[in-house]
């Protein structure tokens, strides 16, 4: 405080000093301005703390759309990542709009307007979307229709196919030769699934990969035929309480990795891991081929029939490799054009010239331009009698094809596909087989029949031209512009935001979930668009591999899923799909019940999904309110632990995910 010099002349001197009166009224009058300012403002502010995130939430917390309003254990106070908007401030009692009417096109509002005719239904609607959002969504769980709990299926069908076990079409089939009874014959409406698919007794966990590549329970596939047919051939064997597969020593005489190393030798521009990327391995046996191509950053799809050796996709899902049942029948496989770096048959038992060649044919459409195709068969090495002649009609079928026979050493032959058409065009005039009509595409694969024809490669070098692995992963593909989508410039944009997207999701699985420590090995994407899920799970390198599934009622973004180097297959949910139960440990589906449930009974797409997801896996269904606390009462009826969370938007958001258990 300041004071005069009197004053001070006056404590130097010893005499005391008394404030002034005027002094006085200056204290006691700032101090009640004080006060005052402090409870007026104190009245007119709002609580920072109902808008302002909890500072100790995390950045995945945050980022995580479907993150639960967790506790913090050291305090009292509950920590949630996203409060919702603070309500509109009321009116007060008694508030009148002083005046009404319209605004013309100028601008300036009239009372100069005629009312006429209302659709009552719209106040309805209105009424709706204005109302409290808890009574909102009450009123979505008043909707959903309570199921009795699921019986269990007859232990007889513990290996349950529906479409390629139904038993009431295959028996009206008249002939074998065309491979007919392994096509999709897939039960009426009315008659599928209704029960829940036994496991069998004894049942595990399965063992973890990479260790599984090596050994699986018996007690999950109690099933000794495969042994005993190949017991000669080292295929499997049994030993206590389980399978052993030995050093991958199937069709491969020294094992898988040799055999490998050998094809790496014979034509070093196969380059596996950088080049080759994606490959199909069919009538794969147990898969050991792509197991050990895993190890060099190769994903290989494997598929073979259920044939006698029916549970040969079986073992190789429970090994934690991809695959999946399916055969070279007469129609085309689920996969797109150009697809595949490339295609490996050994010993696959398939006659590549019957019918004009339509099976090889179908294996040129897959095959991407300058990709390889490796044959590995007694024809290539004896050539004696019957085997002599196979080898001259593959040699002869293949030269009008145009591919090149790059590489033949021992019983291996390797050929490339050309990178254009001007081969095609270059050949002799009426050279069969023919190229197919413009209108024929490559990538319409649902229920097409295969043809006796080859498919066009595309003039602007479309597919041939991708970059070299991880780059492709995710450098926008050139397809993405051929895709028939809504969006046209903004593709490219569209893209990378959907990859950002999804690696801020899938961060906060890993994060909250603990997704690395669940042993998540088969996982299956059920609506995949882009394939950005797949991605993000490489990118946070969680230890899996990703069936992406298209469905037939969207966009085809199958063949950019394969030019990102990934895998997927073209399905539609209102049918079941081709593999065994019990073989993924993780089903995504985003949207895919909201989208489906005009065309497909939601029940029996999620009595699909218990079928073929192993006991103690997971299901992760992001979709909207209106289908969700149905798909909860589903999932609870066959048994499943459900959790259901709100989205980033808060507890009156239109999103939810529901996280459901399967447990053993």
């Amino acid at each position: 405080m300041f004071t005069s010099s009197s004053a001070a002349d006056n404590r130097h001197s010893g005499t005391p000093v008394t404030t002034t009166t005027p002094s006085f009224i200056k204290i006691v009058a700032l101090s009640l301005l004080s006060l005052s300012l402090f409870f007026l403002f104190k009245h007119f502010s709002f609580d920072a703390t109902s808008t302002t995130p909890n500072p100790t939430t995390s950045l995945q917390e945050r980022q995580l759309p479907f993150f639960p309003a967790t506790t913090n254990t050291k305090t009292t106070t509950s920590t949630v990542p996203f409060s919702p908007p603070l309500p509109p401030i009321p009116r007060k009692p008694g508030a009148v709009v002083e005046r009404t009417g319209i605004v013309d096109k100028t601008g300036a509002m009239t009372e100069d307007f005629m009312v006429g005719e209302f659709d009552e239904s719209l106040i309805e609607s209105v009424v709706v979307n204005v109302s409290d959002p808890d009574n909102n969504e009450k009123l979505e769980i008043d909707k959903v229709v309570r199921i009795e709990k699921f019986r269990v299926c007859d232990s007889s069908m513990s290996e349950y196919i529906p479409c390629l076990d139904n038993g009431e079409a295959i028996s009206r089939l008249n002939s074998s030769e065309k491979l007919e009874k392994y096509k999709r014959n897939c039960p009426k409406d009315g008659k599928g699934l209704d029960c829940l698919v036994p496991r069998p007794k004894d049942y595990k966990l399965h063992i973890p990969w990479p260790k599984s590549r090596d050994e699986v329970w018996y007690d999950n596939i109690p099933h000794t035929n495969l042994v005993e047919d190949k017991e000669g051939q080292i295929l499997i064997s049994r030993q206590g309480d389980k399978y052993i597969f030995p050093d991958g020593r199937t069709q491969f005489i020294h094992g898988a990795k040799e055999y490998l190393d050998q094809i790496s030798k014979m034509v070093p521009e196969i380059a596996f891991g950088k080049r080759t990327r994606v490959a199909l391995d069919i009538g794969c046996g147990i898969a050991s081929f792509g197991a050990y191509l895993m190890e060099q950053n190769v994903t290989t799809l494997s598929i073979a029939p259920k044939d006698i050796h029916n549970n040969q996709i079986q073992f190789a899902l429970e090994r934690g490799v991809p695959a999946m049942v399916a055969s070279l029948a007469t129609r085309r496989l689920p996969y797109p054009s150009q697809a595949f770096d490339l295609i490996h048959c050994s010993i696959c038992r398939i006659n590549w010239t019957r019918d004009d060649g339509v099976s090889l044919l179908e294996i040129n459409r897959m095959l991407r331009a300058g990709g390889y195709f490796i044959w590995a068969a007694q024809p290539v090495y004896e050539h004696e009698g019957n085997l002599l002649e196979q080898w001259r009609e593959m040699e002869d079928l293949t030269s009008r094809m145009c591919w090149e026979l790059v590489e033949k050493e021992g019983y291996i032959a390797i050929w490339q596909k050309p990178l254009n058409n001007s081969f095609y065009l270059n050949r002799d005039s009426g050279v069969q087989p023919s190229l197919c009509d413009t209108n024929n595409n490559p990538d319409n694969v649902w229920y097409v029949n295969l043809g006796p024809c080859i498919s066009h490669l595309p003039d602007n070098g479309y597919r041939a031209n991708v970059t070299s692995w991880p780059a492709r992963l995710h450098y926008p593909p050139d397809r993405l512009f051929s895709i028939k989508m809504d969006a046209d410039k903004s593709r490219k944009e569209i893209y990378k935001a959907d990859s950002t997207y999804w690696k801020d999701i899938v961060s906060g699985y890993v994060n909250v979930f603990h997704l690395k420590d669940l042993g998540m090995r088969n996982v299956m994407d059920m609506r995949a668009g882009y394939g950005g899920f797949a991605a993000a799970l490489l990118d946070l390198e969680v230890d899996c591999w990703v069936m992406n599934v298209v469905p037939i009622s969207g966009p085809n973004t199958l063949p950019l899923i394969y030019d990102r180097g990934l895998i997927g297959v073209m399905h539609d949910w209102c049918e079941p799909f081709d593999t065994y139960p019990r073989t993924y440990d993780m089903l995504n589906a985003v949207a895919l019940f909201s989208a489906e449930q005009k065309r497909c009974s939601i029940t029996n797409i999620i009595l699909e999904m218990d079928r073929i997801l192993r006991p103690g896996g997971r299901a992760y269904i992001r979709d909207t309110t209106s289908v969700i606390y149905q798909l909860q009462e589903i999932a609870r009826a066959m048994g499943w632990v459900t959790f259901l969370f709100d989205s980033d938007e808060g507890p009156y958001s239109t999103w939810k995910l529901l996280t459901c258990e399967k447990r053993l």
